[in-house]
């Protein structure tokens, strides 16, 4: 073996570990979440059984969509208590807008190390100049987020991936991430709408390298009906076997209309559990 051949040999190991008979290794998720958005009603009505029996299933984070009208305290204990984390939490545009200080403030007594704006509202988009209005209002928010230590990021829905008229036919999504700071506004890519909007999310991660530390996991069928992780149409293994270069750090499941949500959260967490890619 030639020293040429030796280096090109132990930079492919470092980077794709091998086993004993020289095939790849498969790698595994090591920690699932959960956006709550998905167990809304149970935890209206009991918020910490609600936390014990997410946490029984085997997540151990979650995302929140709303703050359960008690005090921050009060929630953290009870994740605590249940040995979970909560490194995000989704916040409407209004909030983002005339609230903001607010709620980096809560995020930290949440421990949220990720803030994300769940949406773009309809009448905000179709303002002649709603999408550069929302991109710099995101730049303003990811600067004071993150002096304070909490990243800012935005969620994706379907709407972003329709060329748009003020944008010169313009994607909203390819906008969004060319006018604001990469490491001032990250996106929280839902894997299920970029794919119902017509594009690969491995385009993305591409172009945008380390953008995406956050996704969202749900999946869909080939007649467009949401369903758990695993029984849809999304090739799970393809696009997380490029994580590394998107940057994900937290795969999170969510699943908007479940017919049955805890046993949704369940099917959905041990596909992932046992997904090997």
């Amino acid at each position: 073996m030639n020293r040429r051949t030796f280096l090109t040999r132990a930079v492919a190991a470092s980077v794709f570990p091998l086993t004993f008979d020289g095939i790849a290794e498969a790698r595994t998720l090591k920690t699932i979440g959960l956006q709550l958005y998905t167990v809304r009603d149970a935890l209206q009505k009991d918020v910490e059984g609600t936390l014990a029996k997410v946490a029984a299933i085997g997540y151990r984070e979650v995302e929140f969509a709303g703050d359960f009208d008690k005090p921050p305290k009060a929630v953290r204990a009870m994740l605590d208590q249940q040995g979970l984390t909560a490194p995000s939490a989704h916040v409407d545009y209004s909030v983002v807008e005339k609230r903001w200080h607010q709620s980096i403030e809560r995020g930290h007594a949440l421990g949220h190390k990720y803030l994300i704006c769940s949406d773009i509202d309809e009448k905000q988009r179709a303002l002649p100049d709603g999408w550069k209005r929302a991109a710099e209002l995101f730049q303003r928010a990811g600067e004071a987020s993150q002096k304070a230590g909490i990243q800012f990021g935005y969620h994706n829905h379907t709407f972003e991936f329709q060329p748009e008229k003020s944008l010169g036919e313009k994607l909203p999504y390819d906008f969004l991430l060319a006018e604001t700071d990469p490491h001032l506004v990250k996106m929280e890519m839902d894997l299920c709408w970029i794919t119902e909007g017509g594009q690969d999310p491995l385009a993305y991660f591409h172009r945008y390298p380390g953008r995406f530390p956050l996704v969202h996991v749900k999946d869909i069928t080939k007649d467009h009906h949401m369903t758990e992780v695993g029984s849809g149409a999304i090739d799970w293994k393809r696009i997380f076997a490029d994580s590394d270069e998107a940057g994900i750090e937290h795969y999170i499941v969510e699943h908007d209309e479940p017919a049955s949500p805890f046993e949704s959260i369940r099917i959905s967490y041990e596909y992932l559990a046992k997904l090997h890619f």
